[in-house]
């Protein structure tokens, strides 16, 4: 197990990049197969980052991204693209955990500033 996470999130980019790499060759096999690792080593992530809300908050977006881009690639290589609409659900709940989390970062500074004395 890797502890360091910054090797660790360098190792996630290296999944993703070959997954990506695959469905732009068509490497039908293999990009299938790096969805395993991909999303397990995100979703590992995510959950080593839930005590800091910041880095929750931008891995559960990259997680969702992930499925939104797993499921995408699994319609354009299987189903005739047709597994797009369930893709743009993934991107959207990845937008909106962003959103979420940027407006209740300006409400709070908001807040803050409103309160000086």
């Amino acid at each position: 197990m890797i502890k360091d996470i910054r090797k660790y999130e360098n190792l996630h980019i290296a999944f993703w990049l070959v997954k990506d790499a695959c469905w732009c060759l068509l490497f039908k096999p293999l990009g299938m197969l790096m969805i395993i690792p991909t999303l397990y080593v995100a979703i590992d992530i995510t959950w080593r980052s839930r005590h800091e809300r910041t880095d929750l908050f931008h891995n559960v977006a990259v997680t969702l991204w992930i499925c939104a881009n797993a499921t995408w690639m699994t319609g354009e290589f299987f189903f005739d693209d047709h597994l797009r609409p369930f893709a743009m659900v993934f991107f959207a709940l990845g937008l909106l955990v962003i959103a979420y989390y940027y407006i209740s970062l300006a409400r709070n500074y908001k807040d803050d500033v409103g309160t000086t004395e």
